[in-house]
């Protein structure tokens, strides 16, 4: 008798052996013992998956001499394998702002561990349509959509297209949205708290861009919090995350004292580390000491915080791990797993001199 034809039954596995002889995936899976999809979600770096099977399916992987052909496998199912990070602001406040930077280290780290690979795409508005036309026309599996205002109407043509998953709550999202947010009101509620428990009243806040549900979120915790101990707000001024908003915010607080029967707040509460040090830095400009005048509580825990003198208390998001989380749900679904639509992370307090 002659050697067994390919794909024979004494063939043995030459039935899904590709031309190249390479093991394929579906090798892979009968001997692990797994479907095929659960080795796509090994390969993928998907954490839904039972360390009894990860452990079958890399020792397949191991014993065979798998490796993914990603070329055949994005031609036959039109995969580009890449993840498009879709971030509407202009690139001054991208890079001059912490919060991305550590947000986006997240993401890169869980991304490195998957099969995919990272696009950055920085638009404050996308009015000819590149961006979203990349995106439409196949150049990405899925987005994540970070910092989103509710007048960026470009967004939702993206969500039409591919899976998405957005960094914090839309104003104008969907129950079946997925995303990953911070305890926004809780974070501002902590700050609030702490001001309070220090004896303080006359708590003045810097809000961020009330076209963002995060910003919301803190002026609604802040607000809250006042009202449960029969206070107001000394006062609410609108900024924008950026320290030059915080600055503006001070000025604004400093002519307000100079007119008569004015004064300053003995706290303020700014959304942002980086109005928090424009605040500090302006009142500290003028005189006022910072605590023992005027307290300082700021949001994030970033860098900035360590920059001011004295430091800023703040409240600490996990930015880091809300970049691994918005990575970690998108390659769920892309590999298809079913994550979770809401994943929100804690904050904390962080004591430090200047409240």
């Amino acid at each position: 008798m002659g050697p067994a034809a390919p794909g024979s039954p004494s063939g043995e596995g030459t039935t899904d052996r590709t031309a190249s002889g390479r093991a394929t995936i579906e090798e892979v899976a009968a001997a692990a013992g797994v479907s095929r999809s659960t080795v796509s979600r090994v390969v993928n770096g998907s954490t839904a998956v039972s360390p009894h099977a990860l452990a079958a399916v890399q020792d397949a992987i191991a014993r065979l001499g798998y490796a993914p052909n990603r070329a055949a496998r994005s031609l036959a199912l039109r995969q580009t394998h890449a993840i498009a990070l879709v971030v509407p602001e202009d690139t001054r406040r991208f890079f001059g702002d912490p919060y991305f930077g550590a947000v986006v280290a997240g993401i890169s780290d869980r991304v490195a561990r998957s099969d995919y690979i990272l696009n950055l795409l920085i638009a404050s508005d996308d009015p000819g349509g590149r961006m979203t036309g990349f995106v439409r026309n196949g150049g990405v599996d899925g987005a994540i959509i970070l910092s989103h205002h509710n007048s960026d109407a470009f967004v939702d043509r993206i969500v039409e297209a591919v899976p998405v998953v957005f960094g914090g709550r839309r104003t104008n999202g969907r129950d079946d949205d997925w995303l990953v947010d911070v305890d926004n009101v809780t974070g501002s509620r902590q700050a609030v708290d702490h001001l309070l428990a220090t004896g303080h009243r006359r708590i003045a806040t810097v809000t961020g861009p009330l076209s963002m549900a995060g910003a919301v979120d803190r002026l609604t915790g802040f607000r809250e919090r006042l009202a449960e101990d029969g206070l107001e707000p000394f006062a609410e001024i609108a900024g924008d995350y950026s320290e030059a908003s915080g600055v503006r915010a001070a000025q604004e607080l400093l002519d307000r004292a100079a007119e008569p029967g004015g004064g300053l707040p003995d706290a303020v509460f700014a959304a942002s580390d980086l109005m928090a040090r424009g605040v500090l830095r302006t009142l500290r400009g003028a005189g006022v000491r910072i605590p023992e005048d005027v307290a300082i509580v700021g949001f994030d825990d970033s860098p900035v915080a360590l920059s001011t003198d004295p430091p800023l208390t703040t409240i600490r998001q996990p930015m880091h791990a809300q970049g691994e989380a918005l990575a970690g749900v998108l390659i769920d679904r892309l590999t298809g797993s079913a994550p979770p639509h809401r994943t929100t992370l804690g904050t904390e307090l962080v004591v430090r001199g200047s409240a």
